[in-house]
């Protein structure tokens, strides 16, 4: 008589192949926490900007309970004060700068003797040449004394040139007469052909970058004294004011203002307001 097959179920072990599988998996769990307790610094930055790329990983982005040299990262409050503060390390050497710059020019008026002003604000260093040490009268050619003077200048600017923002040189001129004003042709050519004439021995005797060095005539039309016989002679000078770089101002130095002016582009408020060129109280002695 033939036997019948057991239709009961076969492979009485199989149910140790899935129990093995779920071992194995609950294992693989295990090992996988355990790796996790232990962050790799290197390699959790990698994961998260894997993630996304512009990410900045600080204190505050890593897991809690993590431990070790990533748990000691910077947070971002922190990063912002170094930033700071290396940011005022380089504005104070900019201020360091600027003052050797003003000490170097004061030395050299107090040992030549030259009838020239020099000021100082904030951040800006102000200089009044008498127009007779560049020019002879209702000319705008320099002259050798003027060119020693400039020698002298172009060495103290290379020294400083860069920390140096900006060179603004101004050329005025007198009225001739208190009856009428000059004519406005001669008078604004006279003015700006003598600022320019400065401007170009300068730019040719210095390293200081030329797009940081600006010329400018005005003409009779800022005395520092009345027009009278007496001090008009004062008021035919040519005048530099000399700034140095804030790299604290969001707005950007003089150049990059430009290039945002040019585009349209606007920028924080700045941290302080721009000290105002040209200005100064100093006496001077008549010049002309």
């Amino acid at each position: 008589m033939k036997m019948k097959k057991n239709d009961g179920g076969g492979g009485g072990a199989n149910w140790m192949d899935t129990y093995g599988d779920m071992v194995t998996l609950l294992l693989c769990f295990f090992v996988l926490l355990y790796s996790m307790s232990t962050v790799d610094e290197n390699k959790w930055k990698a994961l998260v900007q894997s993630f996304n790329p512009d990410a900045i990983v600080d204190q505050t982005s890593i897991p809690e309970g993590v431990s070790g040299p990533l748990a000691e990262l910077p947070s971002s409050s922190a990063l912002e004060d170094a930033a700071q503060a290396q940011l005022q390390a380089e504005q104070d050497e900019v201020d360091n700068a600027m003052e050797q710059l003003y000490q170097a020019l004061l030395q050299y008026i107090q040992d030549s003797g030259k009838n020239i002003e020099l000021t100082k604000g904030d951040g800006v260093v102000y200089v009044n040449f008498d127009d007779t040490v560049f020019f002879e009268g209702e000319e705008y050619t320099i002259l050798p004394e003027g060119q020693e003077t400039l020698n002298v200048v172009c060495g103290v600017l290379d020294q400083a040139a860069p920390y140096i923002d900006e060179l603004r040189v101004m050329g005025h001129t007198a009225q001739a007469t208190l009856e009428r004003p000059n004519y406005v042709r001669t008078d604004r050519f006279l003015s700006s052909n003598r600022a320019t004439e400065t401007t170009v021995y300068i730019q040719e005797h210095c390293s200081l970058d030329p797009s940081r060095i600006i010329s400018e005539g005005y003409g009779q039309h800022r005395p520092i004294v009345p027009n009278d016989d007496a001090n008009r002679a004062k008021n035919r000078r040519v005048e530099m004011t000399i700034s140095g770089k804030n790299v604290l101002n969001q707005m950007g130095d003089s150049i990059e203002r430009y290039e945002d002016l040019r585009n349209g582009v606007t920028r924080g408020a700045a941290s302080s307001e721009s000290p105002s060129s040209g200005q100064s109280n100093a006496e001077g002695q008549e010049r002309g």
